[in-house]
């Protein structure tokens, strides 16, 4: 059997980049590694393979409290950190295993734990985050003495991270791609009110992902109807039910859906458009570029991994927080049919050319197992 693989993750949701690491813990499992994944509970410890051994952890990082709920999370954060580095130093004891830290936030607790140990195992980073806050850069540093270097899942994310002292190479997202666009990108194909056209978000349903901004937006472009398709985080409920008062409000109502957890594949089967509406930058959103492979436009906030995803014709940028500014891509995208075909297709060719995860994946392994040292 391979070498011992341990991987690291802060919570225990399942975003994109819960749902990277598990595709890479498949990888792992497949080439005979002993894995091991540190994780909260939640979907992801859920979601985890037969075959890998399950370490739990507290919640490493913040949620959507608000108030004094968030004073009191932070404030209890370092006592989770060292309770989280107990328990990956008894795996590091045990195992002695190359590490796969998966999560910007795990990254004090392996610190930690590095330091209670002999070998002194140095983690290979999955950069999933654009690092655009003081505080971001804070946690990334107190990391930095655990790890042998960082993959960054796009060009943006790669250079606040060696701007902390990082060696870093990019290895970008890949996603499987359906062998013909699975929806017409022609309104009178796809609804059946041909005035009206069906946009879409599928998101976490929490703050920065901008359902806000959108809905706002939606607000000033009648013949839109809205779908709000994603789940909220652990004490972001109450977002949510604010975005569903809004929604009800004369300028919306009966206009927004909210979905729920949906299959990506059946809403973009049905979506005229796409909107990637985060008011802080994304790494390299993973749901872009499964739209952009099934033949749906995108409309993305203009920093981070999507503005690399979206750049030169693939997808149409608006400043981060701007509603007006969305509201008129939006109206662009409605009343013009070619339009919307041809960013479909650039956008398709761009994930063929760049992001076919049959590429992607083995780049990003190979990249993450020699990235990681142990002295």
């Amino acid at each position: 059997m391979s070498d011992p693989l341990l991987f690291v993750a802060h919570t225990g949701e399942r975003s994109g980049a819960e749902k990277v690491m598990l595709m890479l813990v498949d990888v792992a499992l497949a080439q005979g590694h002993r894995v091991v994944v540190a994780c909260p509970d939640g979907p992801l410890a859920e979601a985890l393979p037969a075959g890998c051994v399950r370490v739990r952890l507290p919640r490493l990082g913040m949620w959507g409290q608000r108030g004094v709920g968030r004073i009191a999370g932070l404030a209890g954060l370092p006592v989770r950190w060292l309770v989280g580095a107990r328990r990956l130093r008894r795996v590091l004891a045990a195992e002695r295993p190359r590490v796969v830290c998966n999560s910007l936030f795990a990254l004090p607790s392996l610190r930690l734990a590095v330091l209670g140990t002999s070998h002194r195992e140095r983690a290979g980073w999955l950069v999933h985050d654009t690092l655009s806050s003081r505080k971001q850069r804070i946690v990334a540093r107190m990391g930095r003495g655990a790890v042998g270097g960082a993959v960054a899942v796009s060009r943006a994310s790669a250079v606040p991270v060696r701007e902390c002292g990082y060696p870093v190479v990019v290895a970008p997202h890949g996603v499987p791609i359906p062998p013909v666009p699975s929806r017409s990108t022609s309104p009178e194909d796809s609804t059946p009110d041909a005035s009206t056209v069906r946009v879409g978000i599928l998101a976490s349903v929490t703050e920065w992902k901008g359902h806000r901004v959108l809905l706002e937006a939606v607000a000033e472009v009648p013949g839109i109807r809205l779908d709000v398709a994603g789940e909220p985080f652990p004490g972001d409920e109450a977002f949510l039910d604010e975005l569903r008062r809004r929604a009800h409000a004369p300028d919306l109502r009966g206009r927004v859906s909210f979905l729920g957890r949906v299959d990506p594949a059946e809403v973009f089967a049905v979506w005229d458009v796409m909107v990637s509406a985060s008011t802080s930058p994304e790494a390299g959103p993973l749901v872009a570029l499964e739209a952009m492979a099934h033949g749906v436009p995108v409309v993305g906030t203009d920093h981070g991994g999507t503005a690399e995803h979206l750049a030169d014709g693939a997808g149409l940028l608006v400043p981060p927080g701007d509603a007006k500014a969305l509201a008129e891509a939006l109206r662009r995208l409605m009343s013009d049919p070619d339009l919307r075909n041809d960013i479909a297709v650039t956008a398709r060719r761009r994930v063929e050319e760049r992001h076919d995860i049959e590429v992607t994946l083995p780049a990003m392994v190979n990249a993450l197992w020699a990235t990681g040292v142990t002295s």
